[in-house]
């Protein structure tokens, strides 16, 4: 039997997993010039969790979910999404009960859905997300979104935008449910059948049909934004003007809600026409959700959060070639004793810093120097029965292609003073 990976999934080979350490560099770095901090949460969570935080209306809950019973019968899930898992562990550490109310958090890492493979989309894919949690203010939906952009505009796309819209307090939400019910009741016959399971439990999941997406009654349903409180329009007017003083370009986008149950006022997606994305592309978005740490039993806390899929911002780079860094010095022995001396210089190399490896062949110098090319190998370390002898090694720049005899006692400082400044 041939052996393949499970359909939805991919080996991240090493050609190209330099590439993935660089953009999650650059997450990091990111989130360390906005002081925030990472948190790792299980890969899998009771399933209950997802139920009740993400909820069972949505189409992860209820289609997408990778599900099972572990030895003992007890329900767990593979995390679909890392929201549910940060405020989790808030909860369970007593997170709010810290002397900074705001705290933000970032994860990484693996989620699983079961979907439709397609480009840059998996059933195991990886996600980078932010959560502030502790404060409600629209200058912390703003702090989002700033870093939001500023991930985007880091990556180099084109043909950004940030779209923003307001689902409002619960008594909005309330109000604009009762609207959209009145308006698709008599018209539930034209709608899927999800569309209809819907309409009681969570009538804003029906604007996010991907099957009715195209049905008139979508473009005509009810606005949000007429059916904001004025404490919640106050909110979202602050969020805007917030955002022109700082000169970010939006869209407030009244067809925009998210596809999880536990948002309110701000949600966001920064949508792309790079030709490298493709026309109208969702690049990551978020959202508040004030009521998501209650429901979870914990004390009345907001938060807002935003996420990026990593396959998808490795689009966003581009797929030029890969520039491999490399490796400082390549040892080259021949002979056993060179052998057995290039593996303690290696250890050395090593110990004080310096990428380096050698050839455990005992090949001659020609396929020697063709493995010293393949790795980049800023140095190549000829070692033979003479310089065994005078306790000498051969050291060859490869850029310059000069070369001088160093006593083995010199090599970290001929290698530290032939480095200066990279």
């Amino acid at each position: 039997m041939a052996y393949k990976a499970p359909r939805g999934t991919v080996d991240i080979l090493p050609d190209k997993s330099s590439q993935w350490m660089r953009l999650e560099q650059l997450l990091r770095t990111i989130s360390a010039h906005y002081n925030v901090k990472e948190m790792r949460t299980p890969i899998f969570e009771h399933t209950e969790l997802f139920n009740r935080a993400v909820g069972d209306t949505s189409d992860v809950v209820s289609k997408e979910m990778y599900t099972f019973e572990d030895k003992k019968g007890r329900s767990v899930t593979l995390r679909p999404e890392g929201t549910a898992g940060i405020a989790r562990a808030y909860v369970e550490n007593k997170m709010f009960a810290n002397p900074e109310k705001l705290q933000k958090y970032y994860y990484m890492g693996p989620m699983f859905r079961y979907e439709r493979p397609g480009n840059g989309r998996q059933r195991q894919f990886h996600q980078f997300g932010v959560e502030m949690l502790g404060v409600e203010s629209p200058y912390v939906d703003v702090e989002c979104m700033v870093m939001a952009v500023t991930i985007v505009e880091a990556l180099g796309l084109k043909d950004v935008k940030l779209h923003i819209n307001s689902l409002g307090d619960d008594e909005s939400r309330d109000a604009y449910r009762k609207a959209l019910q009145d308006h698709f009741r008599d018209s539930l016959d034209q709608l899927c059948h999800d569309c209809n399971e819907r309409f009681e439990k969570n009538p804003l999941r029906i604007l996010d049909c991907k099957v009715d997406n195209d049905h008139p009654l979508m473009s005509s349903a009810p606005k949000t934004l007429d059916y904001l409180t004025e404490s919640a329009k106050q909110h979202f007017e602050k969020v805007c003007e917030l955002l022109s003083d700082l000169e970010i370009e939006y869209v407030v986008d009244t067809n925009l809600v998210r596809g999880l149950d536990y948002y309110s006022h701000t949600v966001f997606e920064i949508i792309s026409d790079d030709p490298k994305m493709g026309q109208g592309a969702t690049v990551g978005g978020g959202g508040r959700y004030n009521g998501l740490i209650e429901e979870l039993d914990g004390p009345a806390t907001s938060g807002v959060g935003f996420a990026f899929g990593i396959e998808r911002l490795l689009i966003a780079l581009g797929n030029e070639e890969d520039d491999e860094e490399g490796i400082d010095v390549y040892v080259m022995p021949l002979g056993e004793e060179a052998k057995d001396l290039a593996i303690q210089i290696t250890t050395m190399l090593r110990a004080n810093g310096f990428s380096c490896d050698m050839d455990f062949m005992g090949r001659g110098l020609k396929g020697q120097f063709k493995s010293a090319d393949r790795h980049h190998a800023k140095f190549s370390m000829i070692i033979g029965e003479e310089e065994v002898k005078n306790e000498t090694v051969n050291m060859k720049e490869n850029a310059t292609r000069s070369q001088e005899n160093i006593p083995l006692e010199n090599i970290v400082e001929y290698l530290e003073s032939h480095m200066e400044g990279e």
